[in-house]
C-alpha cells in the first residue's frame, strides 16, 4: 500500500464556492475542489495555497483548517491510501483560470447547493458542508468581509 498526503482549499467569494472541472483523456471527468500533493519541505497550509494557485489561478487567504478526508483507490499494481487536509479560504474576486496541464478544462464559482450537487466525490461534499457552515458562522459574527 502507498500512503499519500494532499492538501486543498474550499475557496469562497461572496458566498460562492470555487470548483474545477477535470477531464482526463475522457477516462475521468467531474467537478472537484482544488487540491494536490505535499512537496518536500512544505507544510500543509503552504501546499493548499500553492495547489489552489496552480490549479485555478486564484491567490486565496486561509481562514481556518477544516479537517481531513481519507480515501483509497486502486492503481495497476497497488492501492493508494490518501489523506487530504482541507482549509477554508477566501478569494478577493471571481477570477479563475483552470490549469490545462492538469486536465482542468473549466472552473467557476457556484452557489452552495449547486456546488454540493456538482461535486463528484462524497468526501469533498462532506468537507464543503463543514467549510460552508464555518463560513456562515464567520459571516454572522462579522468576521468575513466579502
Amino acid at each position: 500500500m502507498i500512503e499519500a498526503v494532499s492538501c486543498g482549499g474550499i475557496v469562497i467569494f461572496r458566498g460562492k464556492i470555487l470548483l474545477l472541472y477535470k477531464n482526463y483523456r475522457n477516462k475521468y471527468d467531474g467537478w472537484v475542489l482544488p487540491k494536490g500533493t505535499v512537496e518536500d519541505g512544505e507544510d500543509h497550509a503552504d501546499t493548499a495555497l500553492r495547489e489552489v494557485k496552480e490549479e485555478a489561478g486564484v491567490t486565496p487567504v486561509i481562514l481556518k483548517y477544516i479537517g481531513k478526508s481519507l480515501y483509497a483507490f486502486r492503481i495497476p499494481d497497488n492501492i493508494v491510501q490518501k489523506e487530504v487536509h482541507w482549509y477554508l479560504m477566501k478569494a478577493d474576486n471571481y477570477y479563475s483560470k483552470p490549469q490545462k496541464e492538469e486536465y482542468f478544462t473549466d472552473s467557476g464559482y457556484y452557489k452552495y447547493h449547486e456546488a454540493y450537487h456538482m461535486l463528484k466525490f462524497s468526501n469533498e461534499k462532506k468537507m464543503l458542508e463543514l467549510a460552508y457552515k464555518e463560513y456562515l458562522r464567520l459571516k454572522k459574527d462579522h468576521k468575513w468581509s466579502n
